[in-house]
């Protein structure tokens, strides 16, 4: 029998309607009593970690969910988080960076609906999280609408319907119905390795999303509250050059020791700054390409390596080094 703990950090899943709209309140052992009957193959426990809107979440909760993992780490077989959707993503991504060399399964997974609705996918979608959850295998993984997604790899795409996350750029690693899982993605196994929890981060990272007509001004106010700045740029990635020109003010940043990461705002197959002229303004020493990382990858990923070193080189190397369950491969 596989004994599961299941952390609960609010969300839509555990909300109530009030005077304000919904929000959370529902306790773990509540959420826990719409499972199925006990199954043979596994046992729960439940913990509250926080009732909050996933709204509200913030890079410290990140630590608290990552620290409850590896509290428990050697008492549990699989460990199920029950989350709101809004930032679920931000959320599988940064554990995933904190929790390195799994051996047992962390599911991340929530609902659209709350789950004392008639009508509602959360009776599912943790039903499933805790079915995956007694899987041998290693990894965080978010578990929704019965497919599994790798955690560096879920977007949501969809603010209403059950099918709201998908897999971006890297095949579902399963699919769940009823008490069958379908792999469809083999990955590596960490048997034998020991897990390593490292929660250092720091939230001082922007994400600057680019439109005709950004102002290069805007740069000289980020240079004095950020670390590291995201840039999501066009197509296959480009900096303007002509007229609101950013590049020297990307120059600057850099110079003052900011780190510079540039993405895309397309989901699907990538940035390649290479391709274009406009692309190419910016040298690519000076910077971390993201390859074919979701922005909400990119966004821990920066705020976790900026908490292990302050030498921009460095954040570049971990940056631009796949760890497990990171499957992308930037690269400097």
């Amino acid at each position: 029998m596989k004994k599961i703990l299941l952390l609960t950090t609010g969300g839509s899943i555990a909300s109530v309607l009030g005077k304000e709209g919904l929000y959370p309140e529902i306790p773990a052992e509540e959420i826990a009593s719409y499972l199925p009957e006990q199954h043979a193959r596994y046992k729960v426990e439940c913990k509250n970690l926080m009732n909050i809107d996933s709204t509200n979440m913030q890079p410290e909760s990140w630590v608290k969910v990552a620290e409850a993992v590896n509290e428990h780490y050697d008492k549990y077989d699989g460990f199920v988080i029950t989350h709101g959707t809004d930032t679920m993503a931000y959320t599988s991504a940064a554990i995933s960076y904190m929790l390195q060399n799994l051996a047992k399964p962390v599911v991340i997974t929530g609902s659209q609906i709350p789950i004392n609705y008639k009508r509602t996918d959360a009776k599912k979608n943790i039903s499933d999280a805790v079915r995956f959850a007694c899987e041998d295998i290693g990894g965080v993984f978010t578990v929704f609408n019965g497919l599994v997604i790798i955690g560096t790899r879920t977007v949501k795409l969809r603010t209403k319907s059950y099918d709201a996350f998908e897999s971006i750029n890297f095949p579902y690693i399963a699919r769940v119905n009823n008490s069958e899982v379908t792999y469809q993605k083999k990955i590596p196994t960490t048997k034998g390795k020991k897990m390593k929890f490292n929660s250092s981060i720091c939230p001082d990272v922007f994400l600057l999303k680019l439109h005709p007509g950004t102002k290069p001004e805007l740069f000289d106010y980020i240079k004095n509250l950020y670390k590291g700045v995201v840039i999501e740029s066009f197509g296959t990635g480009g900096i303007p050059f002509q007229e609101r020109s950013l590049v020297e003010k990307i120059h600057e940043l850099i110079e003052s020791g900011i780190t510079m990461v540039f993405t895309t705002q397309v989901l699907e197959e990538g940035e390649d700054l290479g391709l274009y002229q406009v692309g190419r303004k910016v040298s690519e020493n000076m910077i971390i390409r993201t390859r074919d990382m979701n922005t909400e990858a990119i966004i821990p990923k920066l705020m976790w390596a900026l908490g292990q070193s302050n030498d921009t080189e460095i954040v570049k190397n971990i940056m631009a080094t796949p760890i497990a369950y990171d499957i992308s491969k930037p690269k400097n």
